[in-house]
């Protein structure tokens, strides 16, 4: 019981630690933003209302000029500069999905057209056949609707023989 207590505190720590690392700024309509990121580039300083590492809060001069520095502290400040991320208003995490969602749809788009394509070229060689068929003279038969076998004519011969030509026509390009 009394550990269970002691994590439970540790715990609440914790989370009042990571509260503590907020950004706050007020963005261009006046709104109140809350972030565990630094604000973009365009928020003006004195915008930030609160930030992590200075005691929660943003300095209250209203001179914006920074302060001048001992040599020590502005070696420090330099190495702290260099290795701090920068800043390019793109995430880029962001835009490595964006950037593979694309891809993605355009390899989709790719599957889709091939699939076509085949669908085009099957259909091709059997209007082709079915054309070399009726182009043969030989007799040509089908099944009617009742289920009985029937010999084209010479009239639904030309008309199967005129579908079969635009089937070419149009598959076969």
């Amino acid at each position: 019981m009394k550990n269970i207590r002691q994590i439970l505190i540790l715990l609440a720590c914790l989370v009042s630690l990571a509260a503590s690392a907020q950004w706050q700024w007020t963005d261009k309509d006046g709104r109140k933003v809350f972030s565990d990121r630094a604000p973009p580039s365009d928020v003006l300083e004195k915008n930030i209302l609160k930030r992590p590492g200075m005691g929660g809060r943003a300095p209250a001069t209203a001179d914006t000029s920074p302060p001048a520095l001992a040599p020590a502290t502005a070696a420090t400040a330099a190495r702290m500069a260099a290795s701090a991320p920068k800043l390019s208003g793109i995430d880029k995490e962001l835009a490595d999905k964006k950037k593979k969602a694309e891809e993605a749809q355009a390899a989709q788009r790719q599957a889709e057209q091939e699939r076509v394509v085949k669908a085009k070229v099957e259909n091709c060689a059997r209007a082709k056949q079915a054309k070399a068929n009726f182009d043969s003279g030989v007799r040509v038969s089908r099944v009617n609707e009742k289920g009985e076998r029937e010999v084209l004519d010479d009239a639904a011969r030309a008309i199967e023989v005129k579908r079969i030509q635009a089937i070419v026509t149009s598959d076969c390009q």
